[in-house]
């Protein structure tokens, strides 16, 4: 096994806050490595739209996890990867690891620059997080009681943050993880409308799922103010990404772990214990 030394200098973590960066973060620390958040609020700043805060956020650090916001669907996030890759490689910081998407063409294209950058690269290609309904676009609908997307019988095959940041946290210490390419899916995939009924029957409360036109969708992210271009994109995701090219199961975490990934029922035991779905938003 070729696990890294210990480096006195940091680990950047680009969007250490997000769902798999805090999770990185935690990993490493309590493995004695240091870590740099990447985030404008963090010192040094990092910002994906100022390339002026990258080379800063990047210097004296042995390794880098990136992670795009919001998406690597959207408009010149490839060509950020591979500005950021080159630049990282430039400043001798060759070990990158990138949290790629499953079925978007422009994650791809991301991933095809980070190859190419001359960096010692892991790539991670997850497909929709669990935490999704516990941490972020869907927390709300669930605290309401009442989901409605604009996706019926396609199957998606849930994975947990926490598999996702074992393996970056095992890609950023261990050289055997270099010059891959990790798939990762939860054991099984489910339609949105039995994701949901599970987290019901994990909380105790009644939660409906309805099936939506993307029309009705866009008019309802209208309502909530969710600003236009990021609208879009998670329109996109739901009506195109979300089309059934993702339904098959991958073993990457296996391959990677050694280990089975989690299943979206203990996820749904877990996250209702924590209490994060009581209550009406």
């Amino acid at each position: 096994m070729t696990t890294f030394r210990t480096s006195k200098f940091p680990v950047l973590i680009i969007g250490g806050t997000g769902k798999t960066g805090r999770r990185v973060a935690e990993r490493l620390t309590a493995k004695g490595v240091p870590v740099r958040i990447g985030s404008r609020n963090a010192s040094p700043a990092f910002d994906w739209e100022n390339p002026e805060t990258w080379a800063p956020a990047l210097e004296c650090v042995s390794a880098a996890y990136i992670t795009y916001y919001p998406d690597l669907a959207i408009p010149g996030a490839a060509e950020a990867i591979g500005d950021i890759a080159r630049l990282a490689v430039r400043k001798g910081v060759k070990r990158l690891v990138l949290l790629s998407g499953r079925g978007e063409p422009e994650a791809q294209r991301a991933e095809q620059l980070l190859q190419a950058s001359g960096a010692d690269w892991t790539i991670v290609r997850a497909s929709w997080f669990m935490q999704n309904f516990s941490e972020s676009m869907l927390l709300g609908p669930i605290l309401a009681g009442e989901m409605a997307l604009p996706v019926s019988t396609v199957r998606e095959p849930f994975i947990h943050a926490d598999d996702i940041a074992d393996i970056v946290t095992a890609a950023l210490t261990d050289g055997r993880h270099i010059g891959q390419v990790y798939e990762v899916t939860g054991p099984r995939a489910l339609t949105f409308a039995e994701a949901t009924a599970e987290i019901a029957k994990a909380t105790g409360r009644p939660i409906s799922y309805t099936t939506i036109s993307p029309e009705e969708f866009m008019q309802g992210l209208e309502r909530e103010q969710v600003p236009a271009d990021i609208a879009a994109l998670v329109n996109e995701l739901f009506t195109v990404v979300l089309d059934g090219r993702n339904e098959y199961l991958t073993d990457g975490v296996h391959q990677a772990l050694g280990r089975p990934p989690r299943d979206f029922t203990t996820f749904a035991s877990e996250a209702a214990a924590t209490g994060i779905w009581e209550g009406v938003q």
